[in-house]
């Protein structure tokens, strides 16, 4: 009985491939790769065979054959020890190996691209989409009302790097007031890559979060040094934290000098909670979680915040949820259409 398409699971697995021509012949990138793997593995044309599921006679013909593509000869027999590469089997290995697995990462993230557009041809329905993104409530909201999504709350720095790893289809990330070419890796790396799209979906207002009324007169971002207030970090990689950072150095003052600099949250209301509850007096974070804890607000300036994702992802997919985040950045206070390219 034949499965229906509609069941069928659909997954896709890229690999190393391409011509290796020498002279005036042609080898498979992928097979020598795959056989000479195979004999530094096995050690052995009889392990090569049942590695491979063939037979003796066609491994080594099939080894023959590699070796004669390339003019040199790749595997030496020795009696009572089996078979091994030669120097230059090895350094072909080698190169090849090195290839891939410089590859692999480029190759799991399109891998992954191809496989949702599969699966809404073999399914009529969209596959779920994994989101590693830094925390945004706006963000949130919208994933939740689309549905169809599973959100990974991380870092910037962790969230661009599960999608560079090809573990994510869409990242969320921001970067303070830097520009994305100037940010260092991974996100430099996002700057010029044919293969990504880089979306801004909003700028956001960020800004010291202190006690309601502020109590203590915080006036200004250097009156955070000294032991007088106690502040409450952001985890290490998010944008956040990268940003107060920043302005440590600009300002010219050292973490130690920061009452609470190690303690971290891992979200803008993680951070205004802590503050609401007096437990610190102040934090950087987000306008719109500053005033869901009716906390007092000193803005520190604004900034971009992007989506991210395989330039092979069906183009509506990423579309829709820049556009579902868009639709509720324009009526909520801290937040803003980022600037047209």
């Amino acid at each position: 009985m034949t499965e229906p398409a509609n069941e069928r699971p659909v997954s896709v697995a890229l690999g190393l491939g391409g011509l290796l021509r020498v002279g005036g012949r042609t080898v498979a990138v992928a097979d020598a790769l795959t056989l000479l793997r195979a004999v530094q593995s096995a050690g052995s044309v009889q392990g090569v065979a049942g590695a491979l599921d063939l037979s003796y006679r066609a491994a080594w013909e099939r080894l023959r054959s590699l070796e004669s593509g390339l003019g040199r000869q790749l595997v030496q027999k020795t009696r009572g020890h089996g078979s091994a590469l030669t120097p230059f089997g090895l350094s072909v290995c080698n190169a090849l190996g090195d290839a891939s697995a410089g590859l692999e990462a480029a190759l799991a993230r399109e891998g992954r691209a191809v496989e949702a557009r599969l699966v809404a041809l073999f399914t009529e329905a969209p596959r779920r989409l994994a989101i590693a993104a830094s925390h945004d409530l706006l963000l949130m909201e919208a994933v939740e009302a689309l549905g169809g999504s599973e959100v990974a709350v991380l870092g910037s720095r962790d969230a661009v790097q599960r999608l560079l790893d090809g573990q994510v289809d869409v990242a969320g990330f921001h970067l303070g007031a830097e520009p994305l070419a100037e940010s260092g890796v991974p996100f430099s790396d996002l700057a010029d890559a044919a293969t990504l799209r880089v979306r801004p979906v909003f700028e956001r207002e960020q800004g010291l979060m202190l006690a309601a009324g502020n109590p203590l007169g915080i006036r200004a971002f250097p009156d955070l040094a000294g032991r007088r207030f106690r502040y409450v970090n952001r985890q290490k990689g998010s944008g956040t934290r990268l940003w107060f950072d920043r302005l440590l150095a600009e300002h010219g003052l050292a973490p130690a000098e920061i009452q609470g600099y190690g303690v971290e949250e891992f979200t803008h209301q993680a951070v205004a909670a802590v503050i609401a509850t007096g437990a610190a007096d102040a934090g950087l974070g987000a306008r719109s979680a500053a005033e869901r804890f009716g906390l007092h607000f000193l803005s520190i300036g604004w900034e971009t915040y992007y989506l991210a994702a395989s330039a092979a992802l069906p183009p509506e997919t990423l579309d829709g949820l820049i556009a579902a985040v868009a639709a509720r950045a324009e009526r909520s206070p801290g937040y803003k259409a980022p600037p047209r390219a």
